[in-house]
């Protein structure tokens, strides 16, 4: 039957054009010393599975999101794509894993050059942030789709916070210059989301000062803006770190079967 005769609905036609896609770019290729000695910080286990696994999961548990690169090791890729292989993964996303570089801004920059064209929305995950719930994600999306060029998730501090003038040697007492006010300040998470073409214009441009890649679009005098983060998408980073993400998957396991 042709096109003429049974045209789609022009709803469906207006959506499947206009609606930006979006992609994940999980840069997994750091050593991750800070949690001692052994495999990568983002290939150890956590309840059994590897970090890099349950950060794949996250971000996949997204209906927006149908593609998840994962930026291996240099001399990682083969083992990182046969680990995604063995583990089951969302059937309705792609996944692709491409050779990182030697350092993270370039991990990223190598993540994005492997991306089709079709992708107008990226989000860039750390590894290491394993349990972020998929609200989150969703969250940092629709505010890119509304036109932020860069959006990240947030957390208001707990903690009074204090400028120090750093000691030149490590455990000296460091005078203190200033008292920001709390209000104003947030930790930042990830995923961090972007405008597609903003994100390469940062990565092109930027190379000086760069923490992650929503300072890059700052440095470009584009407007970041954040949306609420949420406490279960910490870092991992330290041994104690890994305990409390046992206890979040034990509590997951118990409340919602996860």
């Amino acid at each position: 039957m042709s096109d003429v005769s049974l045209p789609a609905p022009v709803e469906s036609r207006t959506t499947s054009r206009t609606t930006p896609r979006a992609a994940a770019v999980i840069p997994a290729a750091g050593r991750g010393v800070r949690l001692g000695p052994g495999a990568p910080k983002a290939l150890r286990a956590l309840n059994g599975t590897p970090m890099l696994i349950h950060a794949v999961r996250a971000l996949a548990a997204s209906r927006a999101v149908s593609l998840v690169v994962v930026v291996a090791p240099p001399d990682g890729a083969t083992e990182v794509k046969s680990l995604l292989d063995a583990h089951a993964l969302p059937e309705r996303t792609d996944f692709l894993v491409v050779p990182g570089g030697e350092s993270r801004q370039e991990s990223v920059k190598l993540g994005l050059d492997a991306l089709p064209p079709d992708y107008d929305i990226v989000l860039v995950h750390d590894a290491a942030r394993p349990l972020v719930p998929v609200d989150t994600v969703d969250a940092v999306i629709e505010a890119v789709r509304e036109g932020a060029p860069a959006v990240v998730p947030a957390l208001p501090l707990a903690d009074t916070v204090k400028e120090v003038e750093p000691a030149v040697t490590p455990g000296e007492p460091e005078p203190v210059v200033a008292t920001p006010q709390r209000a104003r300040l947030r930790a930042v998470q990830t995923p961090q989301g972007f405008d597609r073409a903003t994100l390469i214009r940062a990565h092109e441009t930027v190379t000086d000062n760069v923490t992650d890649d929503a300072s890059m679009v700052e440095q470009l005098g584009e407007t970041v803006v954040t949306v609420p983060g949420h406490e279960e998408a910490f870092k991992v980073t330290r041994p104690l770190d890994l305990v409390l993400a046992e206890a979040v998957l034990a509590r997951r396991r118990l409340n919602d079967g996860f």
